[in-house]
């Protein structure tokens, strides 16, 4: 049996991040090219796009919400949106990705982005949960009041802390989180715009 530090403890997250790392962008251009052929196969229809708006706003907000608390690698974070879930970025960019689905009303698409969320975020998750659990001691207690994913429905107190934390717009900034609005705001100008663009190039007509 391996023991950590030894060559054979390239465990189940070092060697699924390996993976990972190969089929990201092969995953990635596969994505993009099954959102361009959704778009040419069908017009995208205005109440999905609504509906979508439903997932995709609340995505928007948590991440934006989330990333005003969290101090990468400085400190453990359960205050915020940290005290309903221990990943609320990650929760956020699968409310996101959900919503384009939705909006495109495919299944493959739908497929193709869970496959990519569990290939890409479940190692992502375990080896910062390495991380977290071997810098900051109280993690696992954190662990026990929060779940990883799914919210709880009433935030989790955390006994270390008397305060409840302040969404910091220095924060925000500082992780950029504002390219997801930017993202998002180009998704939704493809979906209105794109598919005539295509349909112009390829028939010479809207």
């Amino acid at each position: 049996m391996s023991t950590p530090g030894t060559p054979l403890a390239a465990d189940w997250i070092t060697r699924w991040q390996h993976i990972a790392r190969r089929i990201r962008v092969p995953l990635g251009f596969l994505t993009a090219a099954l959102y361009l052929f959704e778009l040419w196969r069908r017009a995208p229809s205005p109440a999905a796009i609504a509906w979508s708006l439903a997932l995709v706003i609340p995505g928007l907000w948590l991440r934006a919400y989330a990333s005003g608390y969290v101090k990468k690698n400085e400190e453990l974070t359960t205050t915020g949106p940290y005290a309903y879930t221990r990943n609320p970025l990650y929760l956020g960019s699968m409310l996101i990705a959900a919503g384009f689905a939705v909006a495109l009303m495919s299944w493959s698409v739908a497929l193709v982005l869970a496959i990519g969320f569990l290939v890409i975020y479940v190692p992502v998750i375990a080896s910062e949960e390495r991380f977290l659990r071997a810098t900051f001691p109280g993690f696992d207690e954190y662990c026990q009041r929060v779940p990883r994913i799914l919210p709880r429905l009433t935030p989790a107190r955390d006994p270390n802390h008397s305060t409840s934390g302040r969404f910091s717009l220095a924060l925000y900034l500082k992780h950029r989180e504002y390219n997801a609005l930017l993202g998002v705001v180009l998704l939704y100008l493809s979906l209105a715009f794109l598919r005539p663009a295509i349909a112009l190039i390829l028939h010479g007509r809207p």
